[in-house]
């Protein structure tokens, strides 16, 4: 619903990160590593492990930093410094790790990502402190960008027309990574909540050994570009995203849409344990259902859909599904009518793929890291964000009794952010289509019109 979130000026290029050296396998290894043709399998499998093992940990991190405080309220509170602490790390370092991807290769970044991840996983399992446990989201926020390294990765050996088909396919290893991640940790942590986060270490060790021997690297050196300390700024990086043609008001788009999906994940386990009782099982199965339909949106239909609809047209009433869903959410008076909304919200699975696809064709191919880590950047700063309203929202209903409406406030909040980005990708696309129509380039029509 799926951050989701830049470098080019001069300076020495094999001084700026002396840490990545390690990462290199050895000669031998390098050599067969080199020998394979980066291909979508490759890729896709370490989107999968990767989102399986941070999937462990959804169901049961709101109950782990329950077991450090007194009250649902502080738990909510609490919960929302974590979220906050994460994302805010990751915002800051997001375009780093996209600039060290378009100079080093994608692997490296990748490879750095899974052990920083099973580290982290690790550290979080022995915590014994809620200082501890926020530190080391600060640290796991920090070099986690695999998202946007793993999508740069897909637009290098991608041509543009493919990049919305395969970007779904992307999103589908997320679907079903959150198909089977939260279900075992929800099975996990009703035996005890530790244990899913040793589970998700080990995955995350698997990920970086599958990386080391097999992933192969997508960039090429001659298309890799010259790091530099100065363009690196994620203020500054958000700026480069919107001055590119075609592009626009789509970045308010993804911020608005980004901030009610973050909203929603910071809110969700806690609002249906408040709204309906639920534990980390059920709500492990309810993740299951989110990864089951994006699995079948993203890996089955988005091909098919964009054969007959521009990825504009799918982003229109993508935006449209998903603002009735997050309202539905809110007022929904079972648990099991949840499960029904994800299911009836099919359309809002293509959102992501769809304006990521716009955005990366607007890109040059030597740019690829820093669009779409310009792109998990902003994701970041949603994420950011979100627990700023999720937090104050779900203290401020805590106390009412299940059941009642009004606990689903974050989620109304949510509707009001996505219809936003609904009405300025409307906007967008009729402003383009317009540009189009008096340029004399009528010829295609369906890539720009939202009506098409």
């Amino acid at each position: 619903m799926n951050a989701q979130p830049d470098s080019s000026a001069a300076a020495a290029p094999g001084a700026s990160l002396p840490a990545s050296a390690p990462l290199a396998p050895a000669p031998a290894a390098e050599s067969r590593v080199a020998s394979r043709a980066a291909a979508m399998p490759f890729i896709m499998l370490t989107v999968l492990i990767d989102m399986v093992s941070i999937g462990l940990i959804i169901p049961v991190l709101p109950v782990l930093v329950g077991t450090f405080t007194g009250s649902t309220a502080d738990q909510a509170w609490w919960f929302g410094v974590t979220t906050f602490t994460f994302s805010l790390a990751n915002f800051v370092t997001s375009p780093l790790l996209g600039a060290l991807s378009d100079r080093y290769g994608r692997r490296p970044v990748l490879l750095l990502g899974f052990f920083a991840l099973a580290l982290s996983f690790f550290v979080t399992a022995m915590a014994t402190a809620l200082w501890m446990l926020i530190l080391v989201r600060v640290f796991s926020g920090a070099m986690q960008s695999n998202a946007a390294v793993a999508n740069a990765y897909v637009a290098d050996i991608t041509p543009p027309e493919q990049r919305a088909r395969r970007f779904g396919l992307i999103g589908a290893m997320f679907g079903i990574g959150f198909i089977l991640g939260p279900v075992m940790g929800g099975v996990l942590g009703q035996i005890d909540v530790h244990l899913p986060f040793y589970a998700a270490g080990v995955l995350a060790l698997l990920n970086f050994a599958y990386g080391w021997f097999v992933l192969p690297e997508s960039l090429p050196p001659e298309r890799r570009r010259r790091f530099g300390w100065r363009a690196i700024n994620p203020l500054a990086s958000l700026l480069r995203l919107g001055q590119l043609k075609g592009v626009g008001l789509l970045v308010a788009v993804i911020a608005f849409s980004g901030l009610a999906q973050f909203v929603l994940y910071t809110s969700w386990v806690l609002y249906t344990t408040f709204k309906f009782g639920w534990g980390p099982l059920e709500n492990g199965w309810s993740m299951f259902a989110v990864g089951i339909a994006s699995a079948l949106v993203q890996g089955v239909l988005l091909g098919r859909l964009l054969k007959r609809f521009s990825p504009q047209r799918l982003a229109i009433w993508g935006l449209v599904s998903s603002t009735l869903a997050y309202v539905l959410y809110g007022v929904v008076p079972q648990g099991w009518m949840m499960v029904a909304v994800i299911f009836v919200n099919l359309l809002g699975f293509t959102v992501t793929a769809s304006i990521q696809s716009i955005i990366s064709g607007a890109a040059d191919p030597a740019t690829q890291g820093r669009t779409l880590g310009a792109v998990g950047g902003l994701n970041s700063l949603m994420a950011v964000i979100a627990p700023m309203f999720a937090a104050p929202l779900l203290g401020a209903v805590s106390h009412l009794p299940r059941g009642d409406w009004r606990i689903g406030a974050p989620f109304y909040f949510c509707a009001l952010l996505q219809f936003a980005a609904l009405a300025l990708a409307w906007v967008q696309f009729r402003r383009l289509r317009r540009a189009r129509l008096a340029a004399g380039g009528v010829a295609q029509p369906t890539a720009s019109s939202p009506t098409a």
